[in-house]
């Protein structure tokens, strides 16, 4: 039996990248997903045709969720259409991939990746999970990074935005429990599209990680996709406000 069994979930940033794989793996575990996208309409579309080839249902919804009204906008299109929504996942995130060091950093870049990662988590922690406890219960997993641990020197502001996401983690655990289950996944790098096209990966920056860490290769997206499935599933039914470290022991911490 698929561990995940015709619930229903809501992925966002699902059009491509780290969030189509997992929308398609809660799929293959049984799951209905929503398929949330900012500007990748054609992704969204070719992730809904990925699932429905798992026998699963979808539909898309946009918003940008840096905007308050476009999040509760989307909030009541995906109540609306379904019976319970049982998860979400908060994937969307900014890393500012252009910037190669802390010396590149400016204001926009500050003000665009604070604002989708932790304004943009906290909205739909907020305005989702709040609609979770009045249907009884839900699971939200965020998608943290395991820069809370290293630190980001090439972009400091990234570091701090994943520090946020930590911290709305341990908050909405409290502040929702015991009804609605919010934990974080720490992730090291993953190959997505989007991370083998940086400059500094292009030019050596791979190899650096490679070699650092223990487990001796960098997943790509599928690969992590397990660690989600487990958060978002009654298997770890006893667990919230936690933060799961999956980077190939690069940041190995003690206890």
């Amino acid at each position: 039996m698929p561990r995940l069994n015709d619930r229903w979930a809501l992925v966002t940033g699902a059009g491509r990248g780290f969030g189509r794989s997992i929308a398609v793996g809660l799929a293959r575990e049984g799951c209905n997903v929503a398929v949330h996208y900012n500007t990748s309409a054609l992704g969204a579309e070719a992730v809904m045709e990925e699932i429905s080839a798992e026998g699963r249902e979808a539909f898309a919804v946009q918003a940008d969720v840096t905007r308050w009204e476009e999040i509760r906008r989307l909030a009541d299109e995906v109540f609306a259409k379904v019976p319970r929504l049982d998860i979400l996942v908060n994937n969307v995130g900014d890393v500012a991939p252009e910037q190669m060091s802390w010396r590149d950093v400016t204001e926009d870049l500050i003000d665009r990746v604070l604002a989708v990662d932790v304004k943009g988590t906290m909205l739909m922690t907020h305005e989702v999970g709040s609609r979770m406890l009045e249907q009884g219960g839900g699971t939200i997993v965020n998608v943290c990074s395991n820069v809370v641990v290293t630190g980001s020197p090439r972009a400091p502001q990234y570091a701090a935005s994943k520090y946020g996401v930590l911290g709305l983690t341990k908050s909405y655990a409290g502040a929702f429990a015991p009804r609605v289950r919010v934990n974080a996944l720490g992730p090291g790098f993953i190959e997505t599209e989007s991370t083998v096209n940086r400059e500094d990966w292009r030019s050596g920056r791979r190899e650096d990680v490679l070699a650092k860490t223990p487990l001796g290769r960098i997943p790509g997206p599928d690969e992590l996709v397990g660690v989600v499935v487990f958060l978002a599933s009654d298997e770890s039914s006893h667990m919230t406000g936690n933060f799961v470290l999956c980077d190939g022991g690069f940041s190995m911490v003690g206890a």
